[in-house]
């Protein structure tokens, strides 16, 4: 089997390798990719904006399955797109990846199907969302509608801050801003894989840290880091989710005529009184990916094709991203990477390429501002945690920063960044190229 994937980030890298080890692949394609990427899979260059560029793309190549990693290609409907050439895609129809592409229309189908989320309401005027402002705060919480790059988003008790955040949201006619009720509790996320009978799927719980310093301090990012499973959670929650949120979206999107096939991802805030649904993506996440993958031992694309279920190893995974200097606010580019030899040696560590590229001299660059994300397995988490932090100090990038708490046994429960918080109102309509230099 011929596998294309998608993308250019960790999550990708994390997508190759696990591909790579499938023994129903017999060769991979990345499009555009990174250094990482390049060592398992042939690069292309690929605008992943252009759905039918990514049709055509998969079309030329005779990819037997095309995985789509990011959500700008499915909301623009790439994988309508590629499967109108009659060829396989793991991901949405536009239509259906519209869960992520308008946190209004979730709403609207979270409401329809009864699944438990925060109160919210949603406006196209400046003057209607001020006035309706403080019904859900402080703290306050402000979501811009469509995507964002996962900047999107201001939670704050500051109500000038958020009355900034409304009017950023707002800068367009077609524009609209989403209020909501803040939600308390730790968050995690639940990946389920939808088949295309309709099946649904789940995959490990974990918990991702979004703030980049230690405690949670600092502004919002992509992701700081992931650890899976979860051993604070309570032991039915994956059972829970699939119930009282998965199953029930994936009947009201058929029921619609809009039936969801691929990824549903949905981020949780376990409240005090009980599951609530933060949000909804139509992709993997990243960096939680990078550690679920860490153990799965079923082939990746029976899992995706529904063929088997899921068998997981025993243990831990934890990711813990290394950012490049300035990130979030100003990433500073092109600064060689030393080291990764080293520590992708370490027995049970992956070294997962996010932004990254190699130089005309062929050394590995820092080209984003999430530049690698280290994984690392072990029978348990302190295990894994170790390793992973061993392998970062083998690794040399001149600014580099990362937090030292991802997984900390005395703070498991504390990721509470429920609402997944832009790093400010003015990341809320960059451009493309620019987001991707961010992350």
């Amino acid at each position: 089997m011929k596998v294309l994937v998608v993308g250019s980030g960790g999550r990708e890298h994390a997508l190759c390798r696990a591909l790579a080890r499938d023994p129903n692949v017999g060769s991979l394609v990345c499009a555009p990719g990174n250094a990482g990427t390049a060592e398992l899979a042939e690069p292309r260059p690929l605008r992943v904006d252009d759905p039918d560029a990514v049709a055509a793309l998969a079309e030329s190549v005779r990819a037997d399955l095309t995985v789509i990693g990011p959500e700008v290609p499915l909301v623009a409907g790439a994988a309508d797109e590629i499967r109108a050439r009659g060829l396989r895609a793991f991901g949405p129809s536009a239509a259906a990846a519209r869960l992520e592409g308008s946190k209004a229309f979730a709403k609207e189908i979270m409401r329809a199907a009864g699944v438990p989320t925060a109160d919210s309401r949603d406006h196209t005027e400046i003057s209607s969302a001020l006035a309706d402002l403080d019904t859900f705060g402080p703290p306050y919480v402000v979501k811009y509608d469509g995507l964002a790059a996962g900047k999107g988003v201001t939670v704050t008790t500051d109500r000038d801050a958020a009355v900034d955040a409304v009017r950023a949201s707002l800068r367009g006619p077609d524009d609209r801003v989403v209020l909501e009720e803040y939600l308390d509790g730790p968050e995690v996320s639940l990946f389920a894989i939808v088949t295309e009978s309709g099946s649904v799927v789940p995959l490990l719980p974990a918990q991702d840290h979004k703030r980049v310093g230690d405690g949670d301090t600092g502004p919002n990012t992509g992701g700081m880091g992931a650890y899976t499973p979860l051993p604070w959670a309570p032991r039915n929650l994956t059972a829970e989710v699939v119930r009282t949120v998965i199953r029930p979206t994936v009947d009201e999107m058929a029921r619609r005529g809009t039936p969801f096939t691929g990824l549903l991802y949905a981020g949780l805030a376990l409240t005090s009184r009980g599951i609530r649904v933060v949000e909804f993506n139509v992709r993997f996440g990243d960096p939680e990916v990078q550690a679920i993958l860490a153990l799965l031992n079923t082939p990746l694309t029976d899992v995706l094709s529904g063929r088997r279920p899921p068998v997981w190893r025993s243990g831990a995974a934890i990711t813990v991203v290394v950012a490049a200097a300035g990130y979030p606010a100003n990433p500073r580019l092109g600064d060689p990477i030393r080291g990764l030899a080293a520590a992708d040696a370490l027995a049970g560590v992956d070294v997962l390429h996010a932004g990254t590229r190699r130089d005309e001299q062929g050394q590995v660059v820092a080209s984003g501002g999430r530049v690698l994300s280290v994984t690392a397995i072990g029978s348990n988490l302190e295990s894994a945690r170790g390793s992973a932090y061993e392998a970062i100090s083998r690794i040399s990038l001149d600014g580099a920063h990362y937090r030292t708490d991802i997984g900390d046994p005395s703070r498991m429960r504390g990721a509470v960044g429920v609402h997944r918080a832009g790093s400010g109102v003015g990341d809320l309509h960059q451009s493309q190229d620019q987001q991707d230099k961010k992350e």
